[in-house]
Parts: structure tokens; sequence; C-alpha cells
């Protein structure tokens, strides 16, 4: 067995690329997010921002991921226990699908993904996955949420301050106003500068906010709480467990 192999890697393979289908189909969304997602599409950040993904779309940009609101309709609100915030998709083709972190089966495993998935087998004992979708998790309750729901073709945080954040900053904030206990892991300054979103729905004291650096080989392991060793899921599920919330099965 080769390192890479023993590190959940598959050989690559070319994946076409398949690019942002624009205007969204809401009707796949969960019905706890479509009127909150309807509602942001209407407002003027909204609207801007679907006149510029159109146009971009028109002038023959390719815009990943095929489903922005992916997460929204894989994790119902009710359902939420775990709240994992990412930057933007994955901007190489057939990479993002939509999730936070997680790439499509048969895509070479991004360097922070495989720094989660070596956290994971160091504090739970957990074997190196065959793929990077991280679709599983979605459906146990993971909200897997970028802050900026698209990117350009090659171009990372292309699409930032286009809009998104206003709609991802409300998502954070209905989570938060749950009344059901969340967990929210926050890596890295961008994730953790939502935590001021989460303190201000006045339920803090009910979730479990959890920081650390993220995941990537740049902070992975540097001061003042390295990634790798942070504990985070072994923590998740124990905060689940003590409130007679299911745990996940990471």
């Amino acid at each position: 067995m080769t390192g890479q192999q023993s590190l959940g890697f598959e050989e690559p393979r070319v994946v076409p690329h398949s690019g942002l289908n624009w205007p969204a189909d809401l009707q796949k969304l969960d019905a706890g997010w479509r009127g909150l997602v309807d509602a942001f599409l209407s407002s003027e950040p909204g609207l801007a921002l679907s006149e510029r993904l159109t146009d971009a779309l028109n002038a023959g940009q390719i815009i990943y991921p095929s489903e922005p609101f992916r997460a929204l309709s894989l994790t119902p609100l009710n359902e939420v226990r775990v709240v994992i915030l990412g930057q933007d998709p994955y901007h190489g083709p057939g990479q993002a699908e939509g999730l936070a972190f997680s790439v499509a089966p048969g895509v070479r495993l991004p360097p922070s993904l495989r720094n989660i998935f070596k956290e994971l087998q160091q504090s739970l004992g957990v074997s190196m996955p065959t793929n990077g979708s991280l679709v599983r998790w979605a459906k146990q309750g993971v909200l897997l949420l970028n802050s900026c729901l698209t990117v350009q073709d090659g171009q990372a945080a292309s699409h930032a301050r286009w809009g998104w954040e206003v709609l991802s900053d409300q998502l954070v904030q209905t989570v938060a106003q749950s009344s059901r206990p969340v967990v929210f892991m926050l890596w890295g300054a961008h994730a953790q500068a939502k935590k001021a979103l989460i303190d201000a729905a006045g339920y803090s004291g009910h979730h479990l906010v959890l920081m650390a650096n993220h995941p990537s080989p740049l902070s992975a392991l540097r001061a003042p709480v390295p990634f790798i060793g942070c504990g985070h899921f072994v923590q998740a599920n124990a905060f689940l467990a003590q409130r007679g919330e299911k745990t996940i099965a990471w």
C-alpha cells in the first residue's frame, strides 16, 4: 500500500465539470430554509447577486457548484445538530459538491479535508474514508455551510462580497436562534468572525462553540489552537450525548 493510499486517496481521474444551474430550484430546499432563501433572493442584495451570476454565466464563465444550496437540501433546519463553516467552494473542475470541505467521489482529497480526516483518525480512530464526500455527515444533521456559495472556475474567493455573505449570516443566526442544542465548529479567523452572530442570538449558553485554527496545512499545527489535536469531534459527540441528542457517526 502506498503512502497516498493509506491516507484515503483514490487514483485521480478526469471528472467532467458541472457548472452552476441558475436560477436555482428552491423546491429542492428543505421547507425550513426555503422561505429565508426566497426572501434573500427577493431582497436588494439577493437581486444584485442573481444579476451578477446571470451576467457571468451569459459571458461564458464556468461557476461551481451546480447546486449552491445543496447543504440546505440535505440538512433540514429542524435536524441541524452541528454547523461546520467553510469560506467558499473549491474552484477546480468536479471538486465542489455544494457542501463545505466536501469533494465529489473520485476527486483527490484537498489538503484541508485530509487534515480533517487525520484529526478524526487521531481522536476517534476513524479509518480514512475511500473518498472525500461528506454527504453522509450532511444527512446526519451536520450543516456544511460555506460563507460564499459560488466561485468561478480556477479563481478562489472570486465571488466574495457578491452578497452570499448576507445569506450565510442569516442562516447562521437562524440556527443559533434554535432552542435545540447545536455545536458550532469555527475553524480559522473567517469562520470565527461568525461567533458574534451566534452570541447575538441570545442562546450562546445553550449551544457549544468550538474554535481552532483552520485545517489547512499552513495553520493546522500552529498555535494558539492547532487544528490537529483539537478534539472537536469528540467534544461535539459528548455534548450531544449529554443533552439526549443522537451523536454523529463521523
